[in-house]
């Protein structure tokens, strides 16, 4: 089958065509058709609608574990292709941005750890009136409270006010469904970059208790698991690069 054949078979099975894609096809056409169809059991998935598809994606792609632009640039055109509004693809961007805290949920509780060890802390303080009311607006702002955000909220509650704002403003101000949001953390929280196992059990429960299904939830986490193909579409224009350069 002829290079164009195979472009051809691939823009038909995914409905188009990325540039990025060119020199994969010229090195290894056989290969880059795998990953089509590997690519098509969640893109050929009804279970969600295709803007919420490509707000899924936006947030594998922008989230800081990966930056992968190629992907930011497709996928911030899709969603609006697919009919979402700049407003949904501006807060899909601000809720990725949420991501950074889980330095503090992953490195806080192990100062702790460290601390105990150590002997140089005695447990935990009761809360004073500011951790206690500080932890009841975030209750009721995001409708949850979760034990891993404890030893944030008791080491420094201003860091802890201050993030609680900065990240439920989406929450206030958006209007993607909280099931959606839920599906933007898990996207990140399940990709290989990133792999936060607390937080993608906590909101994979509360996608569930905002509607969402078993489908919707497995189609996010197929969708996250294709990042590994970003290597190759990052990789591959380089080596042919290199080829062209000592051919020359």
């Amino acid at each position: 089958m002829s290079s164009d054949e195979t472009k051809q078979r691939i823009t038909a099975l995914r409905g188009r065509w990325q540039r990025e894609w060119d020199d994969i096809l010229l090195l290894d056409p056989d290969y880059l058709e795998s990953y089509a169809r590997l690519s098509m059991v969640p893109h050929g998935s009804s279970a969600l609608d295709p803007a919420t598809k490509e707000l899924v994606l936006l947030a594998l792609s922008a989230a800081a574990t990966h930056l992968h632009v190629p992907g930011i640039r497709l996928q911030l055109a899709g969603a609006l292709h697919e009919g979402a509004t700049p407003g949904e693809v501006m807060e899909t961007i601000e809720l990725t941005t949420g991501l950074g805290m889980h330095a503090m949920l992953t490195a806080v509780p192990l100062l702790r750890e460290v601390l105990d060890e150590e002997g140089l802390r005695s447990g935990p303080a009761e809360p004073t009136e500011l951790q206690t009311r500080l932890r009841e607006e975030f209750v009721a702002g995001r409708g949850y409270w979760d034990e891993m955000w404890t030893d944030v909220l008791e080491f420094d509650p201003e860091f802890f006010a201050a993030f609680t704002e900065f990240s439920s403003h989406p929450w206030r101000t958006g209007t993607l469904e909280p099931k959606v949001r839920e599906f933007i953390y898990i996207a990140f929280d399940s990709a290989a970059t990133h792999m936060f196992a607390s937080g993608l059990k906590m909101h994979l429960r509360r996608a569930l208790g905002f509607g969402a299904t078993t489908d919707e939830l497995l189609e996010v986490i197929e969708l996250a698991s294709l990042i590994g193909f970003h290597g190759a579409e990052v990789a591959v224009p380089l080596l042919r690069h290199e080829m062209k350069k000592r051919s020359s």
